[in-house]
């Protein structure tokens, strides 16, 4: 699907009812839904780090209102904390006190963090809980949001209705099948956007949520919100073998003392993807184990340093993408938890031709005719079991890299793509001549 057909889909949809529920910009301290004293603390950390400011430069870095931080400015000066050094228009230009750079070094041994203002656990559970996904999806939308794939009708079938369901979904069969491919981009079935907080806080803790390596911000939504929350895409979390259990925990950051919402959390309203499950650094167990009543119920548990545990919704589609048997991985009471398990099968013979043929189509690749059947012979020569899906993209890939290194455009021939699988398969046996 082209960027530009998404973001017209975005604009008409950024009019969504759930979206319209999020809370507007708090003008007074009174209306803040997390305590007072950490806005104020807000405020000095980020003068004791950045010198002088004005309201209107703490306005923007902390997403809160300039009436309300202006309240707090002046009741922080009346404590004798600031000093006005200046004036830019009607707006203060201010520094900490010796009394308040001496209160702002105590806060900040407490906590470095003095970026956007977190909302709270409250309003951060309403608002992700109202804006649990419910896509259209049919067998055209799921087609066009896996155009540039070859694959199969059944697959489609199968796929659309887990994806419809929202409940979790094991996709498995042989490696190189184009699981991966798949999945990442799944993110495509939805056309809506969702609300996103730049942090949470909890206990007077700040936990970082939103993150623009994973959360694509976009700028559709027209009305007047508070800015403490990111406009954003629904999320699409990928994660492989890297998974470890600390991950799937809040992360206590030593240097910053600031905690760092596990993955579960980052991908909420959206979509989870456990890539190579099986083949993390922890074993499926614990993995499946950590999340056996999440998935189950859709809430979380985690755990500040200090032992309070709260709860958090679970509300993403979880997509376990794997080549081993799923009954190798879990037992019965596990696999129950999750009712959608997708084969993928290994390609036919059109199929590969298929992928074969767009690949070159792409690339405007030149080829003798035959080619595709001439590399699936090639593949089931050398002892592939079976035809796979990545085989064309991979050989073709050597092929390009070796006309490269001769200095010769490429052209795709029977004695070229030999020696690109020559190079591609374990030599197990020769090719005959």
């Amino acid at each position: 699907m082209s960027s530009a057909m998404v973001d017209a889909k975005l604009k008409i949809d950024s009019g969504d009812k759930r979206l319209t529920t999020l809370p507007a910009p708090p003008s007074a301290p009174e209306d803040l839904d997390i305590p007072k004293s950490l806005a104020e603390d807000l405020m000095l950390r980020r003068l004791y780090t950045k010198g002088k400011s004005s309201i209107s430069e703490l306005s923007e870095t902390l997403k809160l209102s300039f009436p309300l931080l202006h309240t707090l400015f002046q009741n922080l000066r009346q404590q004798q904390l600031f000093e006005v050094i200046g004036m830019d228009g009607n707006d203060y230009i201010f520094a900490l006190s010796g009394i308040g750079r001496e209160l702002a070094a105590k806060r900040f041994l407490i906590s470095h963090y003095s970026g956007p203002a977190p909302v709270s656990l409250s309003n951060y559970n309403r608002i992700v809980r109202n804006q649990a996904a419910s896509p259209s999806i049919d067998r055209a939308s799921l087609g066009t949001a896996l155009s540039d794939l070859v694959v199969t009708a059944r697959f489609l079938d199968e796929l659309g209705p887990a994806l419809v369901s929202q409940k979790a979904i094991f996709l498995y069969g042989p490696t190189g099948g184009g699981k991966t491919s798949v999945v990442r981009r799944l993110s495509a079935i939805y056309q809506d956007v969702v609300a996103i907080p730049y942090a949470v806080e909890v206990d007077g803790q700040v936990i970082v949520v939103y993150d623009p390596a994973t959360h694509e911000k976009v700028d559709v939504f027209k009305k007047r919100i508070d800015p403490r929350w990111v406009i954003c895409r629904r999320p699409c979390i990928v994660v492989g073998g890297e998974l470890e259990p600390s991950m799937l925990e809040l992360q206590l950051e030593d240097s910053t003392r600031v905690y760092v919402a596990p993955v579960q959390m980052r991908a909420n309203n959206g979509i989870l993807v456990i890539d190579d499950f099986g083949r993390q650094l922890m074993s499926p167990q614990y993995l499946l184990n950590r999340w056996i009543v999440p998935l189950d119920r859709r809430i979380d548990y985690l755990t500040l340093k200090y032992g309070l545990k709260f709860q958090i919704p679970f509300e993403m589609a979880v997509v376990f993408s794997t080549n081993i048997d799923p009954a190798d991985l879990a037992d019965e009471a596990f696999l129950r938890r999750i009712p959608n398990k997708i084969y993928v099968d290994p390609v036919d013979q059109e199929i590969f031709d298929r992928i074969f043929d767009r690949i070159v189509a792409e690339r405007k690749l030149p080829h003798e005719p035959g080619s595709a059947e001439n590399l699936r012979k090639l593949c089931l020569q050398l002892g592939a079991k079976e035809l796979r899906a990545c085989h064309p993209r991979d050989i073709l890939d050597i092929l390009v890299s070796i006309s490269a290194y001769e200095g010769e455009p490429p052209n795709i021939n029977l004695d070229s793509l030999k020696r690109a699988t020559l190079l591609y398969f374990a030599k197990t046996q020769k090719i005959e001549e």
